[in-house]
């Protein structure tokens, strides 16, 4: 079979839609997981601190800090990853710090977000990018 430079022009085109398509559908997947930790509720900005660095080299292993003084929870969600959601940390009356820290793994560059679900039963959000040179999800 041989291709017509049209045909090829109308693959490449569609090759090029077909790879735009799935960023909604991660959008849609964080959106749907903040709702579902928050329960639908308002997240306001700030109160939140993310730790982490402004480039990684490696994607494998990208160590992530978050704390909220007085949190009850707090949500850790990658954007631009396959699975959005990284990990939640559950802090108990008599914790010392609502802080964690962990090491995730990053597709590509993108926002890493924290919610934290405050003892007072509001929800506080942050965000950090991360540039990765070397993506961490077979990238």
């Amino acid at each position: 079979m041989t291709l017509s430079r049209r045909d090829t022009l109308f693959l490449g085109a569609g090759a090029a839609l077909a790879a735009a398509l799935p960023m909604p559908a991660m959008a849609d997947a964080v959106a749907d997981a903040i709702t579902a930790f928050t329960g639908g509720a308002d997240v306001a900005e700030g109160g939140v601190t993310i730790n982490a660095p402004e480039i990684a080299e490696n994607g494998n292993t990208v160590p992530v800090g978050v704390s909220a003084e007085g949190a009850e929870s707090i949500m850790v969600l990658a954007t631009g990853n396959p699975t959005p959601a990284v990990a939640t940390f559950t802090f108990g009356a008599l914790a010392a710090s609502q802080s964690g820290s962990t090491r995730i793994r990053l597709a590509k560059t993108q926002d890493v977000i924290a919610v934290a679900k405050m003892a007072d039963g509001s929800f506080k959000q942050a965000s950090a990018t991360v540039k990765v040179t070397i993506g961490g999800c077979g990238g």
